[in-house]
């Protein structure tokens, strides 16, 4: 239990030993569950919860704050992580009612059996009174789910935004220290959580810009007491510019896709354009995810297995497809031993991404001197294009 302002407190459990979210996400500092008491003259509110397995800490923290009872648990959002422990939190404040929009409304009762009459629905700029504290909404779906909202607390200029501006990071420390770390972490969610909707997360960066806030207390994560750090960094990652950046993801049974990799790689340093030669047998998935958020090209390297592409490739291929980065430029290059299909596999796999494909550089066996040229000109090819995008 730990004071965000006067009245005000986190109440969530840090997950220090978490290793991967949803069976998916790599993490490399775990990850918290933040939720926020918040303590007005007549009337109490949590906001959100936290993970099942955590809901222990919750009940201890809130016991600390000395309450008398709860009496409006406001749910942002529906993921377990967040709303899983809103049915203890019922059991032992029975008199609390859920404060939320319909359709996670709808979500709660199908994912949790939450009681209809327990709901108190919100729509959008609805505000209540807590005595001298003051809720207000803002429904900011598909960040990342349909029913996401935020939670604007207005005497105290505080932004609670559910998942917006997450890091999974379990530390000891409340408040941001904005500095790289923190910068990369943040990144890092949101390239695995919110880069396939940057759409919707443009739309919602303007409608929560409406609200005065100086702190911004998300769901994952600490509080940021300088709300422009982040709320910087995601108008850059969620625009459309891009940087002089390769990513080549690679996989390499043999050795001779490592060799063209290699070659490359040294091609585009001698050019001046900085790369990532990404191993994806060895590589963080994660990491991946952080270099598709900006990278102006994306070339997917390997072999053919069986006329197709490695599969750790096709589930690079995937990822990228599902991921939906700005990415402008993308190829194929590899090796293989008697034909095949991959390039048009692969090209099939990244229907969702508005790119324009280089000529893929295919070679039978180990690369030959005429092999390593064909590099030489994909690199003069990159400089080309990253020259007419204005960014190199």
């Amino acid at each position: 239990m730990r004071m965000l302002k006067q009245g005000i407190y986190a109440v969530g459990a840090q997950d220090w030993d978490r290793k991967v979210f949803d069976e998916l996400i790599p993490l490399n500092e775990g990850t918290s569950y933040n939720a926020y008491l918040i303590k007005g003259s007549d009337k109490t509110a949590l906001i959100d919860t936290v993970d099942p397995q955590k809901t222990e800490i919750l009940i201890n923290n809130l016991l600390k704050c000395g309450i008398d009872g709860i009496d409006y648990v406001v749910s942002n959002h529906c993921e377990q992580d967040h709303s899983g422990s809103i049915g203890d939190i019922l059991l032992l404040y029975p008199q609390a009612k859920v404060v939320t929009n319909a359709k996670n409304k709808e979500f709660l009762i199908n994912h949790l059996h939450i009681e209809e009459d327990k709901f108190i629905v919100i729509t959008e700029d609805d505000s209540i009174s807590l005595g001298d504290k003051t809720l207000k909404f803002a429904f900011i779906p598909w960040v990342h789910w349909p029913e996401t909202m935020a939670t604007y607390l207005v005497e105290d200029k505080i932004l609670f935004p559910c998942d917006m501006f997450g890091s999974h990071l379990a530390g000891s420390e409340l408040f941001a220290v904005c500095d790289a770390n923190q910068y990369n972490q943040a990144k890092g969610y949101y390239a695995e959580i919110m880069m396939p909707f940057r759409a919707a997360i443009r739309k919602n960066l303007e409608k929560l810009s409406k609200f005065d806030f100086d702190m911004i207390a998300p769901s994952h994560g600490p509080v940021y007491k300088e709300p422009e750090f982040i709320i910087n960094a995601y108008n850059d990652w969620s625009g459309e510019a891009v940087k002089n950046h390769v990513l080549i993801a690679y996989v390499s049974m043999h050795g001779s896709t490592k060799k063209m990799v290699e070659y490359l790689t040294d091609e585009l340093i001698d050019r001046g354009i900085p790369v990532n030669p990404f191993n994806l047998i060895n590589g963080n998935i994660g990491h991946l995810a952080i270099d598709l958020v900006d990278s102006a090209t994306v070339i997917l390297a390997g072999p053919q297995v069986l006329a197709g592409a490695h599969p750790a490739l096709a589930n690079a291929a995937f990822l990228a497809n599902a991921l939906r980065p700005k990415t402008k430029f993308a190829t194929v290059i590899g090796s293989y031993g008697w034909g095949g299909k991959m390039v048009e596999n692969i090209a099939a796999m990244l229907g969702n991404l508005k790119i324009e494909l280089y000529e893929p550089v295919m070679i039978k066996g180990l690369p030959r001197d005429e092999d390593y040229q064909l590099l030489e000109k994909l690199a003069d090819s990159i400089v080309e294009k990253h020259k007419s995008i204005g960014i190199y």
